[in-house]
């Protein structure tokens, strides 16, 4: 890791913002510039943006935010008060922007973190400048994808989601990947670079999973096989956007994201050779540069 990354885990203590009665952590660097919003993938925090937040503050505002049932924000139970879709995700960073940045934003997402980001952008466009898509999740466990499979492979992943329905089968389920051990080796599998996958990044993500309600997000997210699909987005998607994809990534074909590029909101993609599904942690020296022009590209252009 860098020092500047060091550095911000360091002397820069996260923030709260309350949203909807509940804490919601979040962290802020740079004091000119336009203003950045990082939202991290499923089971992530900002903490997973430590790499890239001192780059950008060198000519953006830059915010990085927990959302609602992970990293360090609140975990209230499902159906009570918060409801883990993306839809309530897009509301938290529309109001984030509004509350916090004071005004609209570019949002920069990763995995999951990408849907939040689109669906910020179609239901309050008045909060979105523009995205920037880092192996965008494509949902592929969603209930339209698996229509599409052939009969006997659509059975699998409806019989796990209803036996984790089940409070106690869930919660031991949970127990059993929330190891180190266990996240070490999916970290392997996701990162093209093994190097990458360190001890601070396994306990980066083992800390929010010993909090109370950790579980009970964690089965209502893998229960999730409805919303919206990545496609459905782009084609209201009312702003620019980029689109950015490990060639490695194992969970998000690149084959299948080219196939995003072809929406008229894409400007450009980029292909990031021999890197995985979490580039902006693995390969910060590709990334860091291209998300800075593009901000200032886009900041030009709205001028």
């Amino acid at each position: 890791m860098t020092t500047s990354a060091t550095n911000i885990n360091e002397t820069i203590a996260a923030k709260t913002w309350t949203w909807r009665n509940f804490d919601i952590c979040y962290q802020a660097q740079g004091q000119s510039g336009p203003a950045v919003v990082l939202i991290h993938g499923f089971g992530a925090s900002w903490g997973h943006w430590r790499k890239n937040i001192p780059a950008l503050a060198q000519t953006c505002r830059v915010y990085a935010i927990d959302l609602i049932g992970f990293g360090a924000s609140a975990k209230p139970t499902p159906g009570q008060g918060v409801d883990y879709t993306f839809e309530t995700w897009g509301q938290q960073i529309a109001d984030f922007c509004r509350d916090v940045v004071n005004g609209p934003a570019y949002l920069v997402g990763n995995s999951i973190g990408c849907i939040v980001a689109m669906q910020t952008a179609v239901d309050y466009p008045d909060t979105v400048l523009a995205v920037a898509l880092l192996d965008c999740s494509l949902r592929l466990l969603h209930d339209r994808r698996r229509a599409q499979l052939p009969w006997h492979r659509r059975f699998g992943a409806p019989v796990l989601q209803q036996m984790l329905s089940i409070r106690w089968l869930g919660h031991s389920f949970f127990r059993t990947i929330a190891k180190p051990k266990t996240v070490r080796k999916i970290l392997q599998q996701a990162y093209g670079r093994p190097e990458a996958v360190d001890d601070e990044l396994v306990n980066l993500l083992m800390g929010p999973a010993a909090d109370p309600g950790a579980a009970d997000v964690f089965i209502a997210f893998t229960r999730y096989s409805q919303g919206p699909l990545p496609e459905d987005l782009l084609e209201q998607l009312p702003c620019p956007a980029i689109l950015l994809w490990g060639t490695a990534d194992p969970w998000e074909p690149i084959a299948l994201g080219q196939e995003l590029a072809k929406f008229a909101a894409v400007q450009q993609f980029i292909p990031l050779e021999g890197v995985g599904h979490c580039p902006q942690d693995e390969a910060p020296e590709l990334v860091n540069p291209i998300l800075q022009d593009w901000v200032l590209q886009q900041a030009q252009l709205t001028r």
